[in-house]
């Protein structure tokens, strides 16, 4: 498999959309109100989504209070597996961030918490974002939620293992997948063929991943749409591959990102990653001989999970409005947003990043597969619910049926 080929800009926006990216790290965080002495105090609530996320806040917040030192900003950073229950509860009590990161807003617009996101940050910062972008921020023709980071999702192999296997090219289809998986099992090394976490971080991405490659969505029209016959069919290949001991023991309770650390270390031949997945092997395995490919579908057809996340404030007092938005302009000015979006292994929104950053040829395998990606429905606002049952259900493949599982993860959306 080819890893890495030359891009142009032009390739950054094709087909992208928004939804979100995370994965998880440690907790961590601050509180903040209002200085004694008349500055503003902005309240920042954003997820971690490595060791250097913290760091990398710290730093892009003090350049901003050097050249603002009537603003300080606290910031509180949260895991994945946490931030959720976080602003649910901070919002309940009334006591929302000024500013979050994270990926669904539609819930929080719909409640008219949140500013529109052209009255939080400058016209010419508001048109440097891909217009894919602006356009899937959309709901009821307002954007609400700023496109802060892309990705998409593409399988990492290992080579070795999977010579080893005798398999000579990287799985295209469900076959190939389980297959390939059996075949690694098979060889009694103690490698996992494939890397299926269905614990609460990262559940609603694998899972959507074989919906999606099974033709399936998680909608149609206005409504959510689990139980369908194309995502039972994705589901009830998910539970063959369990069954069969092509995964690692107890995928329930297994998250993305310690798993991609198992499959860094040599010990699972097959995982979905991201692109800060490149950095991490980098990192801790630089010798590991791996590949990047496609992510298999039911039939080959080329189908992947585009991700991203946002940035947006909520209306909690309009004297913050003007701190909020020298913020989000100092966030996104080209050398602090590409800083950002660089160290963390992330794909940049913007026209000005996309022209600007320092990985489009190492990630070119992912923003080849970004044309063909489709995305989770962060605009309806009872998706946040149905990702929620999904992150806290699908793992019960491994002891239930697939269809009853989706019958009750179903049940949480239409709940919702």
């Amino acid at each position: 498999m080819r890893r890495l080929v030359s891009l142009t800009a032009a390739t950054v926006a094709a087909g992208l959309a928004l939804t979100a990216c995370g994965f998880g790290g440690d907790d961590g965080g601050s509180g903040g109100s209002e200085d004694e002495g008349g500055a503003t105090t902005i309240d920042l609530l954003v997820p971690q989504y490595s060791d250097g996320t913290t760091a990398l806040w710290e730093e892009i917040i003090a350049s901003f209070e050097d050249a603002n030192p009537d603003v300080t900003v606290n910031l509180e950073v949260q895991s994945w597996d946490n931030i959720n229950d976080v602003i649910r509860t901070k919002v309940q009590a009334g006591e929302a961030p000024d500013i979050l990161n994270i990926d669904a807003f539609s819930g929080f617009a719909k409640d008219d918490l949140l500013y529109p996101a052209d009255e939080i940050v400058s016209e010419e910062t508001f048109g440097d974002f891909q217009d894919s972008f602006i356009e899937n921020a959309s709901l009821d023709g307002t954007v609400y939620g700023l496109p802060m980071i892309a990705s998409a999702r593409a399988l990492f192999y290992n080579e070795d293992v999977l010579a080893q296997a005798g398999i000579t090219e990287p799985p295209a289809t469900w076959d190939d997948l389980l297959a390939a998986g059996t075949a690694v099992a098979g060889l009694g090394t103690g490698v996992f063929g494939y890397g299926m976490p269905l614990g609460s971080e990262d559940a609603q991405a694998e899972t959507s991943i074989w919906t999606f490659g099974g033709g399936g969505s998680w909608t149609d029209g206005d409504a959510i749409t689990v139980d369908t016959p194309e995502n039972l069919a994705a589901v009830e290949f998910m539970k063959q591959m369990i069954d069969a001991g092509a995964t690692q023991p107890d995928p329930g309770a297994t998250d993305r990102t310690p798993m991609l650390d198992v499959f860094v270390q040599g010990q699972i031949a097959m995982a979905v990653g991201l692109p800060p997945t490149i950095g991490q092997i980098e990192e801790r395995n630089p010798d590991l001989n791996y590949g990047i490919a496609p992510v298999p579908t039911q039939d080959g057809s080329p189908v992947t999970l585009g991700v991203a996340d946002h940035l947006m404030a909520f209306r909690n007092d309009d004297d913050k409005q003007d701190a909020i938005t020298a913020f989000l302009d100092h966030f996104f000015a080209t050398d602090t947003y590409l800083t950002f979006v660089d160290t963390e292994g992330f794909l940049p929104t913007t026209k000005s990043g996309a022209e600007g950053t320092a990985n489009a040829e190492r990630f070119a395998d992912f923003l080849e597969v970004l044309p063909d990606a489709q995305f989770y429905p962060s605009t309806n606002e009872a998706w946040a619910a149905t990702q929620g049952a999904l992150q806290s259900l699908v793992g019960q493949i491994q002891t239930q049926d697939a269809a009853s599982v989706l019958q009750q993860i179903q049940a949480g959306a239409d709940n919702a």
